[in-house]
């Protein structure tokens, strides 16, 4: 690895360990959403009234309901309809993975770029992982939707440092090295400091540990394999990866035998973008 590389990444750990590195907050409404979801007797009204405060938060809610996985005969076109057909669960953390994507936002056209990407494959793996967690475990794909959509949030305070420290921004190779170091350890304390539930907030952290032991399935072997296969195809060094040999896969108990899987992988990575 590079040196500038290495001395950013040895910065911002630093900055981390000392609780310096600017995380950003959880936007109010998705603080809203939580609480409105903690409420076991909320209405799909009164949900209806917290989501509608944030205008392009129920627009992508309804075009989401609207993509091919999801979509039922009749096309959704309010917030009631789209919320009565999800259940209150799963738009309620449907939306808080949305208000995320909104916070992806930039003020360089590169970081804009890569923040776009980043966003594209947290989608796609979301996707996957609603999908597999479904169809084949007893999981909540609630909670695996929103785990695919929050694994990759440690790259986001890493892009904020890189708008402002034009040396790495200009450096695409270092700033790679250095988002692929220590993107994990920044989404776990991220999520912990978001108060996510201990299930999801080791995701990033844990994803991408290919050896991993667990006693069960968890959302760490959904959102890995969702990674895995979303990279099927591609000159990325985890396309080489012999999927059905993880562990993961074993403790999911898939089967490639099952000529369905892939198709059903391949149509769920597309529900979200």
């Amino acid at each position: 690895m590079d040196t500038m590389a290495d001395t950013v990444q040895k910065d911002l750990i630093r900055a981390i360990n000392n609780d310096a590195l600017f995380l950003p907050t959880l936007p109010e409404v998705a603080l809203k959403i939580r609480l409105a979801a903690e409420n076991q007797d909320i209405s799909v009204s009164a949900l209806s009234k917290v989501i509608a405060s944030d205008t392009a938060l129920s627009a992508r809610l309804i075009k989401v309901v609207n993509s091919p996985l999801m979509r039922g005969s009749i096309e959704v076109s309010d917030l009631h309809t789209a919320i009565t057909r999800l259940g209150i669960n799963y738009s309620c953390n449907l939306a808080i993975g949305l208000v995320v994507e909104q916070m992806f936002k930039a003020k360089s056209d590169v970081v804009e770029r890569k923040m776009r990407d980043i966003w594209k494959k947290s989608s796609q793996v979301a996707g996957i992982s609603y999908s597999l967690c479904r169809n084949h475990s007893r999981l909540k794909p609630d909670q695996a939707t929103l785990a695919g959509m929050v694994h990759l949030i440690g790259v986001l305070p890493i892009l904020t440092y890189a708008e402002d420290h034009f040396e790495l921004l200009s450096d695409p190779v270092s700033l790679n090295h250095v988002i692929e170091r220590i993107h994990p350890i920044i989404g776990q304390k991220l999520l912990k400091a978001w108060e996510f539930p201990e299930a999801l907030a080791k995701v990033p952290g844990q994803f991408q540990d290919f050896e991993r032991e667990s006693p069960q399935a968890d959302y760490v072997d959904l959102v890995q394999i969702a990674t895995v296969h979303s990279y099927h195809g591609t000159h990325h060094d985890y396309a080489a990866i012999d999927m059905a040999a993880l562990p993961s896969f074993a403790r999911l108990g898939l089967d490639l035998a099952d000529g369905s899987l892939v198709t059903e992988m391949n149509e769920a990575m597309n529900m979200l973008v």
